[in-house]
């Protein structure tokens, strides 16, 4: 009886605050920045593919439409070789799939192939599909993100006074995939109280010296590091690094987060007229942030969303990304998983930050943040270090997808 009690208040909780995709990687740190002025062309025709005879499907958030390979302009001109090492990560998870079985038992298998032979085998095994909006639509917005680099310590202190929380056991996650097969990709998250259930604490509850969450997030503390400003965009980010006063570097990266929707501080400050559009990206929100320290706050406050990190294996070549596989600079996305198969291999079409300069490479559908939604949306990762960073906090491009799938992959509408 009392598990039907709690299954019947996760439900109505369901219903009263939504769900939200998982944001193995919460948005990236561009919240406002130059998007390149592109003409949107007339939506293209959802009418099966003259090339290949394959009807598109459509889903819930994106439509695949089957292409031929003449389509993917850059695609000869990309080094693959540099996306290989990516996409053999891809393969540790994809291989127990049985879609991807054959083509990762054999990827696992070459010896030192070249570019030649990785693009015949992309080529020949493989079938690209466009990803586009659910209005046909085949641009979107390419946003970027990177794995950002903290000053801290084990032990709270006045220079360090800022936690780092792990995920607390009170915090409730139900995958309602396994009750709604339709709501695949949505968790929802709660905590008990008594018999009911009710959302988890808000970031400005978790914030708050007086709040009841600070008191049962107490002994959850992973590490303390020196600035506010810097620990919002490190949950932003998902992961990233922490460098211990004795030298030692910690690596952590996303284990929860609070159920709560993320808010962009930078549309809020454009809205309030304190920051142009063209300024409101990370480097303009941390600026505004020097400047306005009485504030800040208030500002990161506006945000509910809160994510909670553990601490990974020193040896990962990369953070670990929503697949489960460390993540590999300039080579990895991410990606609506609703709406683009994860693990997958990518072609992206974009251009470089702030520039008209072509981007177009293979990259592999590895991560998911708490802002991409939708068909043709995307995160790229930058990799770690200052110009990592810079590049990352610029990037709001328009772009392209392809989504490269097995030949026998056949493509389902969602009823």
């Amino acid at each position: 009886m009392k598990n039907q009690l709690i299954f019947l208040s996760v439900i109505s909780l369901f219903l009263l605050n939504a769900c939200t995709t998982v944001p193995i990687v919460a948005s990236t740190a561009p919240e406002e920045s130059f998007i390149p002025i592109i003409s949107v062309p007339p939506a293209p025709s959802t009418s099966i593919s003259p090339i290949l005879g394959i009807s598109p499907a459509i889903t819930s958030k994106s439509i695949l439409k089957a292409a031929d390979w003449s389509a993917l302009h850059g695609w000869r001109d990309d080094d693959i070789s540099l996306a290989w090492g990516a996409f053999l990560q891809s393969c540790v998870v994809l291989k127990n799939q049985s879609l991807w079985q054959e083509i990762c038992t054999e990827a696992m298998s070459m010896e030192q192939p070249d570019n030649k032979m990785l693009r015949e085998f992309f080529e020949s095994r493989l079938t690209p599909y466009q990803v586009l909006n659910l209005d046909g639509n085949e641009d979107g917005l390419i946003t970027g993100y990177y794995e950002p680099l903290l000053k801290g310590s084990r032990k709270p202190s006045s220079q360090f006074p800022y936690p780092v929380y792990r995920a607390p056991d009170e915090l409730l996650t139900i995958d309602l995939s396994e009750i709604y097969p339709e709501l695949k990709g949505m968790r929802l998250r709660g905590r008990l109280q008594g018999r009911k259930v009710l959302p988890y604490y808000s970031r400005s509850e978790i914030e708050n010296p007086a709040s009841n969450s600070v008191k049962s997030l107490q002994g959850y503390e992973l590490l303390w590091v020196e600035n506010a400003v810097e620990l919002f965009f490190l949950q932003i980010q998902g992961s990233g690094r922490v460098k211990l006063e004795n030298g030692d570097i910690i690596k952590i990266g996303y284990s929860e987060q609070n159920g709560h929707p993320y808010r962009s501080i930078g549309k809020i400050l454009i809205g309030r007229g304190e920051l142009a559009p063209e300024k409101a990206s990370m480097q303009g929100i941390k600026e505004w942030g020097f400047r306005n320290p009485n504030r800040l706050n208030e500002l990161l406050q506006q945000n509910p969303s809160y994510v909670f990190f553990r601490e990974l294996p020193a040896g990962l070549s990369g953070p670990l990304g929503a697949l489960g596989v460390p993540l590999t600079a300039g080579r990895s996305l991410a990606i609506d998983p609703v709406a683009i198969p994860q693990g997958a291999p990518i072609f992206l079409a974009t251009t470089w930050p702030n520039s008209h300069k072509q981007l177009r490479r293979l990259m592999m559908a590895q991560d998911t943040g708490g802002a991409i939604k939708g068909g043709v949306r995307a995160d790229f990762f930058w990799g770690f270090g200052p110009e990592a960073a810079n590049q990352a906090g610029k990037m709001k491009q328009i772009g392209k997808i392809w989504v490269l799938m097995p030949n026998d992959y056949i493509p389902k509408s969602e009823n």
